[in-house]
């Protein structure tokens, strides 16, 4: 471990100096509760799905330095993803390159110019990503679970450092800002969303992406056969959302100017050649043609 402590404002100042959105950094501690129980509760009833890894390492993702031994702060980090044109079916998240790489690479540069020891993290490992983003001030913890940045919205894809090093001073968590909006609950289609968080089992996200097997039959796809928004799109904070300036999160002219009917007609070359590189390839053709196939289009 390095004997000079973290200065908080260099590490926010260097985040923001390579292009994150925010950065906050928290004391890698246990997890608090009622969040603790909260996540035991969830897995409990089943609300992952079929995602069984969120059920390995349960102990790991509720306290940092099992993961990581010897890991005294968390730095977090949001990059805005939110997009000024979208092509017709996916995800706001999805109109680009994967942004596991370009999270990451831009961590590593983190890490390198803080010279400190640790690990970078991006949706790979068992890390309650939302909540240490919460813990280190960036934002709440919405009612659809998704983290938002106050004056900004939710469109934030995020990132952890995990090191050894201690620091001058942390960041302060938000309180709970959404009052007695509902509208996130009320926009969901399929009621996955209630007031103690999210079932997968009901999410058209999880269905579209993760879900390997059928739709089930009252799955209601309409302009969107990869993920979903509408939580997003029905929050009053996203409003005041401004459109990334990260290029590999824009959509393609090619990808812009797919048809309805050419999506339906999709074949596995075009999926290959429309989706190198994307996150989309994680519902693999199969996937996204039983999606393609159950959607209808406004326009049809």
């Amino acid at each position: 471990m390095s004997s000079t402590l973290l200065n908080r404002q260099s590490v926010k100042a260097e985040a923001l100096r390579l292009g994150f959105s925010a950065c906050g950094l928290a004391p890698a501690e246990p997890v608090q509760e009622p969040y603790a129980s909260r996540f035991r509760q969830w897995i409990q009833k089943g609300c992952q799905a079929n995602m069984n890894y969120m059920e390995n390492h349960v102990e790991m993702r509720l306290d940092p330095r099992l993961l990581v031994p010897g890991v005294r702060t968390i730095i977090s980090v949001a990059l805005n993803y939110f997009p000024s044109r979208q092509a017709l079916g996916l995800s706001m998240y999805a109109q680009g390159q994967d942004y596991h790489n370009v999270v990451r690479e831009r961590l590593q540069q983190l890490l390198q110019v803080l010279k400190a020891d640790g690990r970078c993290f991006v949706d790979t490992a068992p890390v309650l990503e939302r909540y240490w983003a919460w813990r280190a001030g960036l934002g709440w913890m919405g009612r659809n679970t998704l983290l938002i940045l106050p004056h900004h919205g939710s469109t934030y894809f995020l990132g952890e450092l995990f090191v050894v090093d201690e620091a001058e001073s942390y960041d302060t968590p938000l309180d709970f800002s959404c009052g007695q909006c509902r509208r996130c609950i009320d926009a969901c289609p399929m009621g996955a969303i209630n007031e103690t968080g999210i079932d997968a089992r009901r999410c058209l996200s999880y269905l579209t992406i993760e879900n390997r097997g059928p739709l089930p039959k009252d799955t209601l796809l309409q302009d969107c056969f990869y993920g979903c928004d509408r939580c997003q799109q029905a929050c009053p904070h996203l409003q005041h959302a401004t459109p990334t300036s990260e290029e590999a999160f824009l959509p393609s002219e090619e990808l812009l100017n797919v048809s309805p009917q050419e999506w339906k007609n999709l074949t596995q070359e075009q999926y290959q050649h429309l989706f190198k590189g994307s996150a989309v390839k994680r519902a693999k053709y199969e996937g996204l043609k039983r999606n393609i196939d159950a959607c209808k289009f406004h326009s049809e």
